[in-house]
């Protein structure tokens, strides 16, 4: 039986990471305002949470089958908190950087992913919803 906990989360953090990454809220952060969508800090918190609660997902039981897990919600939570802790990284390196070296493995599969941010985010909030209508679902 999937914990209610983690299905909670599950949704929360998908539904979250797929607005951030379909939206693209890259605006400035007003002065003043103490919580913001649009904050690194958040975007840090929520990649570390979904891609967590990916992993947890993946080897909580559900339905009897031991090891599986919700598979969908899973994997999509890991690729949405790798995807919001990379849009940090290459956003405080591009920051940093001045020099002209060659992009590094990681940062050439990294900007390859965050070409399709829109269609991630979309997918995102899809399997969000989902997965909220029908919990039950082995693969959902």
């Amino acid at each position: 039986m999937i914990t209610p906990q983690l299905y909670f989360l599950s949704i929360l953090c998908n539904g979250l990471s797929g607005y951030i990454l379909f939206a693209e809220v890259g605006a400035e952060i007003e002065k003043g305002v103490r919580f913001s969508i649009n904050n690194p800090t958040f975007h840090l918190v929520l990649g570390i949470l979904s891609a967590a609660t990916g992993v947890l997902k993946l080897l909580s039981p559900s339905m009897g089958i031991p090891i599986l897990g919700d598979l969908i919600p899973a994997a999509a939570g890991v690729i949405a908190g790798l995807l919001l802790i990379f849009g940090i990284y290459r956003r405080e390196i591009s920051a940093d950087s001045t020099s002209t070296e060659s992009p590094a493995t990681l940062d050439r599969l990294g900007g390859s992913l965050l070409r399709f941010r829109k269609t991630i985010g979309l997918g995102l909030l899809g399997v969000a919803l989902l997965h909220f209508l029908f919990p039950q679902a082995i693969f959902l």
